[in-house]
C-alpha cells in the first residue's frame, strides 16, 4: 500500500525548523532536520517512521520544503504548494492519501487527486464551523463527539487515535525531575476555561517549582508589550502569577526534554473540546515519563483516572490534587510508570498502522 501523509505546521514551529535546518540545502536534508526534532511524531505512520520506500511524507504548508523539491523535479520555483503537492503525489503514485491539513487542503485539493489514488483520509480533530470536508473518503480522529458531527452531515468518519513515539523511550527513564509542575500549551481567547486553572496552580509557585512554557496568541503578546499596556487590553494578558512562571514555548524534543524534567504535567482542554480529552499533550506526557494531571472528561482508552492519569473537577481541586500528589512521592510514580506502561504497549505505532490499515479496507 503506498500512502503518502500530509502533514501541517504551526507558524512558531515553522520558525523553530526554519533554526534548526538553516544551513542544508535540499528535500530530504530539511525533512531529516524534521525528523529528527520530533514534532508531532505521535501522528506519523510506522512507514513514515521507518522510512519505507511505499510511503511519502511531506510538510505541504512549508514553502521551503516544498520548494526544494520542487526544484529537485524540474519545477519553477513560482509553482504554488498546493500545485506542488498534487506533484508529489502524483510522482508517488500514492494509492492512500492521508492528510492533515484538511482546512488548507479541502475538497478542491480533493478533486484533483491523480487517478492513483483510491481512498483519501483526512484528520481534522477540532470544530470546524462550516467547512465542507464531504469530497473525503473518510475522516478520522479520536474525538468522538466530532466523528458524531461528521456523521451528523453524511460524511464517513471513523476513531482513530494517536500513537507512541519510541524516541520518548529514553525521555521517561529520567529519574531526576525537579520541576513539580509543568504545562507546556497555548494561551489565547480560547482557553478561558484553562486559563483558570493555570492562574489556580500558578500559586503553587511559593512552595514548589512551576514552569508554563507558553505559545501565547497575537494579541496577547500585542497586550503584554510595552505599548499593549497603554490601551484597554486586559482580557488578553496572562494574569501576574501566571506571567511570573511562564518561559517561551517549547516543540520537538525540547518539548519531551522539558516534560522529562517534570514530575506533574499540568493539561487542560481548550473551551471549544465539549467533553472529550485526548489532546496532543496526553500521548506526549505519558509516553515522556511524567504523571499528567488533567481537567474530567471522556478519556481514550487507558488513560483512567487513579490508575494511568489523575482529574480534577474544578481550578482549586486541581491546586489540592497537585499538593496532595507532590507529598506523596510513591504514589505519583507509580500511577506515572503505570500511564507509561499504557501508553507504550496499547498505543504503540505497529498497532496504529494496523488500525489504519484496517480503516483502508
Amino acid at each position: 500500500m503506498r500512502v503518502f501523509q500530509n502533514f501541517g505546521l504551526y507558524p512558531a514551529y515553522m520558525r523553530r525548523l526554519n533554526k534548526l535546518a538553516a544551513s542544508v540545502s535540499s528535500f530530504s536534508e530539511r525533512q531529516q532536520v524534521f525528523f529528527s526534532d520530533s514534532f508531532g511524531a505521535c501522528h506519523l505512520l510506522n512507514p513514515v517512521i521507518e522510512r519505507s520506500g511505499d510511503a511519502f511524507f511531506t510538510t505541504g504548508d512549508d514553502p521551503i520544503t516544498q520548494r526544494y523539491w520542487a526544484q529537485e523535479h524540474g519545477l519553477p520555483a513560482s509553482t504554488p504548494l498546493a500545485k506542488i503537492l498534487l506533484s508529489q503525489i502524483e510522482h508517488h503514485r500514492t494509492e492512500i492519501f492521508y492528510n492533515l491539513d484538511p482546512v488548507r487542503y479541502g475538497n478542491d485539493f480533493v478533486r484533483k487527486l491523480p487517478g492513483t489514488v483510491k481512498r483519501s483520509i483526512a484528520w481534522r480533530a477540532a470544530p470546524s464551523g462550516n467547512v465542507d470536508f464531504g469530497a473525503y473518503d473518510l475522516l478520522v480522529c479520536n474525538f468522538p463527539t466530532i466523528i458524531g458531527a461528521y456523521r451528523s452531515r453524511g460524511w464517513h468518519a471513523e476513531y482513530f487515535a494517536p500513537s507512541h513515539d519510541p524516541a520518548m523511550d529514553r525521555y521517561s527513564t529520567n529519574s531526576t525531575r525537579p520541576v513539580d509542575v509543568l504545562f507546556v500549551g497555548g494561551y489565547s481567547r480560547h482557553h478561558r476555561k484553562r486559563a483558570e486553572s493555570l492562574e489556580a496552580v500558578a500559586e503553587l509557585r511559593k512552595d514548589f517549582q512551576v514552569v508554563y512554557h507558553l505559545d501565547r496568541s497575537r494579541l496577547t503578546r500585542i497586550a503584554e508589550s510595552p505599548l499593549g499596556w497603554l490601551i484597554p487590553s486586559n482580557e488578553h494578558r496572562r494574569p501576574r502569577d501566571i506571567r511570573a512562571v511562564s518561559q517561551p514555548p517549547v516543540f520537538g524534543r525540547d518539548l519531551y526534554q522539558a516534560i522529562s524534567q517534570a514530575k506533574i504535567v499540568l493539561n487542560g482542554a481548550v473551551d471549544m473540546a465539549g467533553s472529550d480529552r485526548g489532546n496532543m499533550r496526553c500521548w506526549e506526557t505519558l509516553g515522556c515519563g511524567a504523571l499528567m494531571v488533567s481537567d474530567a472528561g471522556n478519556y481514550p482508552d487507558g488513560m483512567i483516572n487513579g490508575t494511568s492519569i489523575i482529574t480534577y473537577d474544578s481550578p482549586r481541586s486541581a491546586v489540592t490534587t497537585i499538593r496532595t500528589l507532590l507529598a506523596q512521592q510513591a504514589k505519583l510514580s507509580e500511577i506515572a510508570l503505570a500511564g507509561n506502561s499504557m501508553i507504550r504497549s496499547r498505543y504503540n505505532k505497529k498497532a496504529q498502522w494496523e488500525n489504519f490499515t484496517q480503516l483502508c479496507s
